[in-house]
């Protein structure tokens, strides 16, 4: 017995296996990106803290006339009060 056109039928089992292989590229979907409700909230907050001054100049003013007048007192407490709550505000 002869086996003759080996390279042929080779050539055409190579080619089915190709055109499987797209038709299955073909179905696959789209990437699709869903934000949660949560991370839309969060966009939001993000988006008005933005819009909000660092500074807030109104208080700032009415610091710089209270100390311009003399009125401006801070008792001891309340100096050690912010010093110790800012010492445990920090992350080590």
């Amino acid at each position: 017995m002869k086996i003759t056109r080996v390279n042929q039928v080779l050539e055409v089992y190579n080619t089915n296996r190709l055109q499987k292989t797209e038709k299955t590229n073909k179905t696959m979907g789209k990437d699709v990106f869903a934000l949660s409700k949560e991370g839309r909230d969060f966009q939001i907050a993000l988006s008005a803290l933005s819009k909000v001054p660092d500074i807030r100049q109104e208080k700032v003013q009415e610091i710089k006339e209270k100390l311009q007048s003399g009125n401006y007192n801070v008792s001891a407490q309340e100096l050690a009060d912010k010093i110790v709550e800012s010492a445990f505000d920090q992350k080590i």
